[in-house]
């Protein structure tokens, strides 16, 4: 009997589909407003995928993982400054991480789509999808990883 109980007790909490875990989307009101086909005519089949469908590149593929030079990286979508390059670092992730965003200039939001809260982030203009941030990143300054699809950003050095 008891083994009974705890069963269908393991197995109600699992079936739960909490609506508290469910956070509301609010239906934020970006500066860059633009429909489907107007964003599938501006960017590459990839970058919609990443930037307006929250999709995520294969890691290790961005020219920009391994990027050092001096400049900023601005969203690929709307050119809003998102990360200096200053605050890039190696994360061994295989996506473009950073220490900090440019404040202002990224929004975040939770999601679920794996089955556990993520910080996800997007660009504070457009709503574009960048990637997520997590608190595993270098403790000597934040202690955050912006980990962030390189198709999402669009690279500009230093002059």
């Amino acid at each position: 009997m008891k083994k009974l109980l705890t069963l269908l007790a393991f197995c109600i909490f699992l079936s739960c589909n909490s609506s508290a875990q469910k956070e509301s989307k609010k239906k934020e009101i970006f500066k860059i407003v633009k429909t489907d086909s107007e964003w599938k005519s501006q960017l590459t089949d990839l970058e919609y995928y990443v930037l307006r469908k929250a999709g995520t590149e294969k890691r290790f593929s961005s020219s920009l993982n391994k990027n050092y030079k001096e400049g900023i990286y601005v969203c690929k979508a709307c050119e809003t400054p998102l990360f200096k390059s200053d605050h890039k670092y190696d994360s061994g992730s295989g996506w473009p991480s950073f220490d900090r965003e440019i404040k202002g200039n990224v929004t975040f939001s939770t999601d679920y789509k794996i089955g556990m809260a993520r910080t996800e982030e997007h660009c504070a203009t457009c709503g574009g999808h960048l990637g997520h941030v997590f608190n595993d990143g270098p403790r000597e300054t934040t202690g955050e990883r912006h980990c962030i699809n390189g198709v999402a950003l669009k690279f500009i050095p230093k002059e």
